[in-house]
C-alpha cells in the first residue's frame, strides 16, 4: 500500500494544497518549456482538486451551522479562480498579461486553501470520525481519476460535476494526449 493511501481526506487535500503553492513558486523563475509543463501540471493539478472538493467535501461540509454559508463561500472562490484558469490556459505562458494574471490567480487560489485550511477542514475533524474521512479520502481519488483536466466556469456543485463532468473529462483528456504528442 502507498503510504499516500494512508491519508484522510484532510491530509490528501493539506498534501494537495503545498504541491499546489509549490508550482506556483516553480512559475516564477520557470522558463521555456519547463514553464510550459509546470503550468500544465497546475491546471491539471487545480482542475482535479477542486472537482474532488466539490464532489465529496464540500457536499459533507454542509452539514451544521453556517455549513451552507462556508461552503458557498467556497463555491463561489472557486468559480472565480475557475475563470481565470480558464483565461490563462487561453493566453499560454508566453501570453501577454499571463504574469499578471498568474499573480492573481495565485493570491486567490491561496486565500481559498486558507479559507478552507481554517473554516472548512476544523468542521470536518470534527463533524466525521477518521474512518469516515478515511473513506472520503479513496472517494476523492476516485473524483480525481475521472475528473476534468481543465478548468469548466459553472461547474461547482457535486451534481453539475457528476452531469458535466465525465464528457469533460473525455475531451480534456483526449486534448491533453494531442497536446503531449504535438511537443515532443
Amino acid at each position: 500500500m502507498n503510504a499516500k493511501d494512508d491519508e484522510d481526506v484532510i491530509e490528501l487535500l493539506l498534501r494537495q494544497h503545498l504541491e499546489i503553492r509549490g508550482l506556483f513558486t516553480d512559475l516564477e523563475t520557470a522558463t521555456g518549456d519547463e514553464r510550459r509543463d509546470t503550468f500544465r501540471n497546475l491546471v491539471r493539478l487545480l482542475a482535479v482538486h477542486e472537482t474532488a472538493e466539490e464532489e465529496i467535501v464540500h457536499p459533507a461540509a454542509r452539514s451544521g451551522e453556517n455549513g451552507n454559508a462556508i461552503v458557498d463561500a467556497r463555491l463561489s472562490e472557486e468559480h472565480d479562480a475557475k475563470e481565470m484558469l480558464s483565461e490563462l490556459d487561453d493566453l499560454g505562458p508566453d501570453g501577454e498579461g499571463f504574469d499578471t494574471l498568474l499573480r492573481k490567480l495565485r493570491d486567490a487560489v491561496l486565500a481559498h486553501a486558507r479559507h478552507e485550511e481554517g473554516e472548512e477542514f476544523p468542521r470536518l475533524r470534527a463533524m466525521y470520525d477518521p474512518e469516515q474521512l478515511h473513506t472520503m479520502a479513496k472517494a476523492a481519488r476516485v473524483a480525481e481519476a475521472t475528473a476534468p483536466t481543465r478548468p469548466h466556469p459553472g461547474v461547482e456543485t457535486a451534481a453539475e460535476n457528476l452531469l458535466a463532468g465525465p464528457p469533460a473529462a473525455i475531451m480534456d483528456r483526449a486534448r491533453d494526449l494531442i497536446r503531449s504528442a504535438l511537443n515532443k
